[in-house]
């Protein structure tokens, strides 16, 4: 019964407060390679079969899978599957509040909260994010697969699994930084659901 672990990239270094999304060179800052160090010490302590790791092609999934692929002895693939969201607001500095991000600036951009107006559908991450889930699973059979990907697109994974609507609180989505979101598979579909935070214990700069 196979199982496919979607993990959180660690803290990414990021000192201009950009919404960083798809850009590149975005890397892991110090904490964040402490983050993924200890994903990786949780699945080894925990004994997990892992027999492969998989990772989104931009460069803080890469270093996230890096401690991982090495203490399983294994290669990180690439899966270009489980990027990150695309979103018009890439490469702008953060609101600072939610009073700024609702600014009447911003009203067009906000028209439709539930495809989302401002970047990639939630329905076509959930559906190509699955697609690779199940390929991965299928891959793999006798074996688990840890996949690092992005929060919002384990995210609508989740909710596509549960049957709940996309529609939802960006403060509120349950998958932490190095997070682990677990899919077991029995007979090709997924049955169960579980969430790891292996990592909560490292506390993200300010």
């Amino acid at each position: 019964m196979p199982t496919v672990h979607l993990v959180r990239h660690g803290h990414v270094h990021n000192p201009d407060a950009v919404l960083y999304g798809r850009l590149p060179n975005f890397h892991l800052s110090d904490t964040g390679r402490k983050m993924a160090d200890a994903v990786a010490e949780y699945l080894v302590d925990t004994g997990l079969p892992v027999a492969r790791v998989i990772a989104s092609p931009l460069q803080r999934a890469q270093e996230t899978a890096t401690p991982i692929a090495r203490a399983f002895g294994l290669p990180i693939e690439t899966e270009p599957r489980i990027i990150e969201a695309g979103n018009i607001y890439e490469g702008e500095t953060l609101p600072t509040s939610f009073k700024d991000f609702v600014h009447p600036r911003h009203w067009w951009r906000l028209r439709n909260p539930w495809r989302p107006s401002w970047g990639e559908p939630f329905k076509e991450q959930a559906e190509r994010v699955w697609s690779a889930i199940r390929d991965a699973a299928a891959a793999t059979p006798d074996g688990d697969t840890v996949m690092v990907s992005h929060q919002l697109p384990i995210w609508v994974a989740r909710l596509s699994f549960e049957k709940r609507g996309f529609l939802h609180d960006p403060r509120k989505r349950e998958c932490g930084l190095a997070s682990i979101t677990s899919f077991r598979f029995e007979d090709g579909e997924p049955v169960q659901m579980t969430y790891a935070t292996p990592a909560a214990h490292i506390k993200a700069p300010t």
